[in-house]
């Protein structure tokens, strides 16, 4: 399964797909045309063979005209267990971050306030992961305070109420970095799981020492920072063998059979 943000539309992942098609695999896509004055989206691409979608729901971030978008994916798995996966681009920083902190604020807001309905709509024993570009760090309150993630496993495990583990903390202590912004390390992309996912016992579970940072040598320019080779456009010049300006990241869930 593989969450994107930052797309221009849905014939691009058709075309992704279409690319990933040697590999054997029945993908489909889920797409949101938002309305972001970039035409910025989100979407999901996913094997058909091992998830059904349930439902789908989309929560807008207003700021006076829509903005990014949080896209919520209700999945059974080909064994039907219930698997929520919420996609997340929240507002930028462009222009003014201290000006701009309170979209995000609402963004983490909105995500957490959705988390909970999910408890009470489904049950409080539903798995969610949340992943995307946060456009704040792990330590920012719009994470901590707002979305209601924490670094603390135990705090989450123990919580009554509807938390989720932040889980990109461990390599920030590496020192690594998904982002690069004037060559200061970011780490505005990150997986955000629940309660649900982190049993030894859970019937579907995050491997939390899976996380990483997918750099290939190929994607890495050769800075003194290991800053992504970047594609451009939008107004930069277009380099066809260069990447996004955020690495992707990667996590593993398991699946009892």
């Amino acid at each position: 399964m593989l969450g994107i943000c930052e797309i221009e539309n849905e014939y691009v992942m058709t075309l992704l797909v279409e690319a990933l098609m040697p590999l054997g695999r029945n993908y489909a896509i889920i797409h949101h045309d938002t309305q972001d004055q970039r035409s910025i989206d989100v979407g999901i691409i996913y094997d058909a063979t091992l998830f059904k979608v349930e439902v789908q729901f989309n929560h807008f971030v207003m700021r006076r005209t829509a903005t990014r978008d949080i896209l919520q994916v209700n999945f059974f798995t080909s064994q039907g267990r219930r698997f929520v996966v919420i996609v997340n681009h929240w507002p930028s920083r462009m222009g003014d971050e201290t000006n701009s902190q309170v979209y995000r604020a609402i963004a983490g807001e909105t995500l957490a306030y959705f988390h909970e309905r999910i408890w009470e709509v489904v049950g409080s024993n539903t798995p969610v992961l949340a992943m995307g570009d946060f456009n704040d760090e792990p330590f920012d309150r719009s994470l901590e305070d707002y979305a209601l993630s924490s670094r603390s496993r135990t705090k989450v495990v123990r919580a009554r109420n509807a938390l989720f583990l932040n889980l990109m903390w461990p390599l920030m202590g590496q020192g690594l970095a998904s982002y690069y912004y004037n060559n200061a390390p970011c780490f505005l992309d990150q997986f955000l799981a629940n309660k649900n996912l982190l049993s030894q016992t859970a019937p579907l579970r995050v491997l939390p020492e899976s996380v990483a940072i997918l750099s290939l040598p190929e994607m890495v320019g050769t800075g003194l920072y290991p800053t992504p080779i970047r594609f451009g456009g939008m107004g930069e010049p277009v380099n066809l063998n260069g990447f996004s300006d955020h690495f992707p990241i990667v996590v593993t869930v398991q699946e009892k059979s």
